[in-house]
């Protein structure tokens, strides 16, 4: 392992530790500000044809290639919404926060401040590369709202960059809005398929945060380092700096 110049940081279970998906009670939340709900429309309706257009668009099938690319959740919304005739007078970012809110409340996960500020004091570099079809927008007022005080240089929800983790364009991205070169940078996160396996074979070295991971994990194909809690990252950086400093004399 090289000591970092910058470290990517995933969101989910990463940064933030997020409750069980909830969708009826995202919707059930967000339909208090509709204007106009149809006789007949029920949650239960919206739910289920939010799930018809995931299988159809094949968003979260792991074996497509379309679960590559990512579908903005403004769009998906559109859809959704004006297939059922349900208006709203908010606009399409505070529709997705208020779903958000109540469908996925978050926290940040446990020690995540005291990690960040100790990679600002040591000079490392931060920023965030998430697969998330919410908005850049919306995505760094949530990262805002819980951790104020992060110094994240980008933070890259993949909703306005069309690909998705683990394809490597993403990661390319990351790397060019950070001048860095792959064998520099590491990338922290929970899955194995998008994370580790994904960074890793783009040159840069992976981590996999294990504290709040929601997937049962299959074994990486990358070499990579792996994360109970954010004190090991700290314990590792502070050994690799002493090195750097051994070396130099």
């Amino acid at each position: 392992m090289k000591l970092p110049k910058m470290i990517l940081f995933d969101y989910g279970q990463t940064l933030m530790a997020e409750e069980d998906f909830n969708r009826a009670k995202g919707t059930k939340a967000l339909l208090e500000y509709a204007i106009h709900i149809p006789s007949g429309v029920t949650i239960k309706k919206i739910c289920d044809f939010a799930e018809e257009m995931n299988r159809v668009s094949k968003r979260y099938d792991r074996k497509s290639d379309a679960n590559m690319i990512e579908i903005h959740n403004h769009s998906y919304m559109n859809y959704l919404y004006e297939y059922f005739d349900i208006r709203f007078d908010i606009t399409p970012y505070e529709r997705e926060k208020i779903f958000w809110d109540n469908a996925a409340p978050a926290k940040p996960t446990r020690g995540v401040e005291k990690m960040l500020k100790f990679l600002a004091d040591n000079g490392i570099r931060t920023a965030v590369l998430s697969n998330i079809s919410y908005s850049g927008h919306t995505l760094k007022s949530r990262i805002r709202e819980f951790l104020p005080k992060n110094d994240f240089e980008f933070i890259i929800a993949t909703s306005e960059y069309m690909f998705r983790k683990p394809h490597p364009k993403i990661f390319e991205l990351a790397l060019r809005k950070a001048n860095l070169q792959p064998q520099d940078v590491w990338y922290i996160g929970d899955k194995v398929r998008n994370d580790i396996n994904g960074a890793g074979e783009c040159g840069i070295y992976p981590l996999l945060y294990k504290a709040y991971a929601t997937e049962k994990f299959e074994e990486p194909s990358v070499e990579h380092t792996e994360l109970k809690d954010w004190s090991e990252l700290m314990k590792i950086i502070t050994e690799l700096k002493q090195q750097e400093v051994g070396n130099f004399d």
